[in-house]
């Protein structure tokens, strides 16, 4: 059978390059492997939460279900605003290739292709529904659709595919037994994806599911990097706060049903009976409670008297017989429900405190009563600074995707081949607008503090410290820093206005050199060209 979509030919002998070894490679994509002599099906993975989610897929709905709590909703509204911050002036995330070796020539193509990538992806207007899916599910995939007419023209279109419709399926080919030490080798035979309209949560009556093949490269595929204790299923972000959320939501179901079943006050009768047996005080009780029970009511049309019963429940009111003593028949009032463990907030905040550092999200962001003010570094909690670097990784998460698009793109247009590419994947960077204003405070903070250090230590330049200690140890200079800080400081000083002054273009010529000045030239005319002309594909320093 002919698998859909399409393949991006290696070389024939990969096959016989890949390392054997008796142990499977260990992946975080979630990929369910089978065994290579495999006929027909294949065994799911399952993964059951105290009895909630039997399946992957009853696994993601319930992420899904979590993030409409109004708690996590507010915490995941947080945490994407913080990882994807939209400019209109300024691009979402910007490619890198700085530390890359090839020709600027080549540099520029990659960059006008991952531009191309980011218009295929409508990236400026969907990056924040893109990442919200990424961080709830755990997993996103696309369907990269070429045109095999033409393929050199490239990807033609990014299709979404449920996370819940997809399986990636790894087949393991068992060798012999190694003649050295006997350990069975295994090594990779085949890798493909399943996909199921209907979604792999869904069975038929014999219990299996339907689906057909798709070539790996035809999807691009990140997940979260978290897995289960078994390594066999890929988990979301999510996942740590299943029981909190649980707890909590218990938590306020009792409280609310404690309230409404004890909320009302009821009356107490203490019924003297005097010395009376037991049977006539216990007749007698229920004659007065018969006499303040019943309710007689005249129905002027037919002149009847009716007898309107009413029952005594658990939350009306409560009859005591009472014998002798100076006290007789008297009436009191019960007050409602007042147990300490549900009529205070307390163990409500305690659920939702431990809600929220599942989340990893700062608790002075949540809590609406904790001002947002902004202040000196001295200020800024740990818990702000760990956000910081948890978005990071996150964002290199998602980078992910990019890459693998960005790879299927470059080798089908003919730009680089898979081995090139392989070589410089791990130096390309991918830069997210900043929108951390505690990360500038740190960053500030730092600075001065250097600057202040540096003043301290300035009449010991040339005594006990050399300038060169200085400026590594004090100021945290590379040695290509500090040349380039040098070469910018000596073109200045040359191309300084003279003292009877200039105009700002003179200015701006002596800052910027003309090379630079012409990629700058589309941005200042950006904003006043709008109305009469379109607007210019920014470029990128690589």
């Amino acid at each position: 059978m002919k698998i859909f979509g399409f393949e991006i030919k290696r070389p024939e002998n990969e096959t016989t390059q890949q390392p054997v070894s008796f142990a499977e490679p260990q992946n975080d994509d979630g990929a369910i492997t089978v065994s290579g002599n495999a006929l027909g099906g294949f065994y799911n993975t399952i993964l059951d939460l105290e009895g909630s989610a039997k399946t992957e897929s009853e696994l993601v709905t319930k992420y899904r279900a979590m993030a409409m709590q109004p708690e996590i909703a507010q915490a995941l509204d947080d945490i994407i605003n913080e990882a994807i911050s939209v400019d209109v002036n300024e691009q979402v995330v910007e490619i890198s290739l700085q530390e890359t070796e090839l020709p600027d020539k080549v540099k520029e193509k990659i960059v006008d292709e991952f531009y191309n990538i980011l218009a295929l992806l409508d990236f400026s207007n969907t990056a924040y529904d893109m990442f919200q899916k990424f961080y709830v599910d755990g997993r996103l995939n696309y369907h990269v659709i070429i045109d095999p007419k033409n393929i050199k023209k490239g990807i033609t279109e990014l299709r979404y595919v449920d996370a819940r419709k997809l399986k990636l399926i790894r087949e393991i080919d068992k060798k012999e037994k190694d003649p050295h030490s006997g350990a069975p080798t295994k090594k990779i035979k085949n890798e493909y994806y399943l996909y199921s309209e209907s979604g792999f949560g869904a069975t038929s009556a014999s219990g299996s599911t339907t689906g057909f093949k798709i070539s790996k490269d035809s999807i691009a595929r990140v997940t979260s990097g978290l897995m289960n204790e078994n390594n066999s299923l890929v988990l979301s972000h999510l996942h740590p706060a299943i029981k909190p959320l649980n707890q909590l939501r218990m938590l306020e179901d009792a409280t609310v049903i404690y309230t409404l079943t004890r909320a009302p006050e009821r009356r107490i009768f203490y019924i003297d009976v005097g010395n009376l047996p037991k049977n006539k005080a216990e007749q007698y009780l229920r004659d007065m409670m018969t006499r303040h029970k019943n309710k007689l009511q005249y129905n002027a049309s037919t002149g009847e008297i009716s007898d309107s019963r009413k029952m005594m429940t658990m939350t009306e009111d409560f009859w005591f017989p009472r014998r002798g003593g100076e006290r007789s028949t008297e009436v009191d009032t019960l007050a409602g429900g007042s147990a300490q463990g549900l009529s205070t907030d307390d163990n409500l905040q305690y659920f939702q405190r431990k809600l929220y550092k599942a989340l990893k999200v700062p608790i002075s962001r949540l809590e609406p009563e904790t001002m947002y003010a902004f202040g000196r570094t001295g200020e800024i909690t740990r818990d702000e600074l760990k956000f910081g670097k948890f978005i990071r990784r996150i964002r290199n998460r998602f980078s992910g995707l990019f890459n693998l698009i960005l790879e299927k793109q470059l080798i089908l247009k003919g730009v680089l081949t898979p081995e090139e590419f392989d070589e410089i994947v791990n130096d390309i960077r991918y830069d997210f607008i900043q929108d951390n204003y505690f990360t500038e405070l740190k960053e500030t903070e730092i600075l001065r503090e250097r600057l202040n250090t540096l003043r301290d230590i300035e009449e010991q330049i040339g005594k006990y410290y050399s300038k060169k200690w200085v400026v590594t140890n004090v100021l945290q200079m590379t040695e290509e820093e500090y040349k380039e800080i040098q070469d910018e400081i000596a073109f200045e000083n040359e191309n300084e206005p003279s003292d009877d002054g200039g105009d700002d273009e003179e200015m701006f010529q002596s800052i910027f050199p003309p090379d630079e000045k012409e990629k700058e030239e589309p941005a200042k005319n950006f904003l006043a060209n709008a109305n009469t002309a379109p607007a210019q594909k920014r470029s990128v320093k690589t």
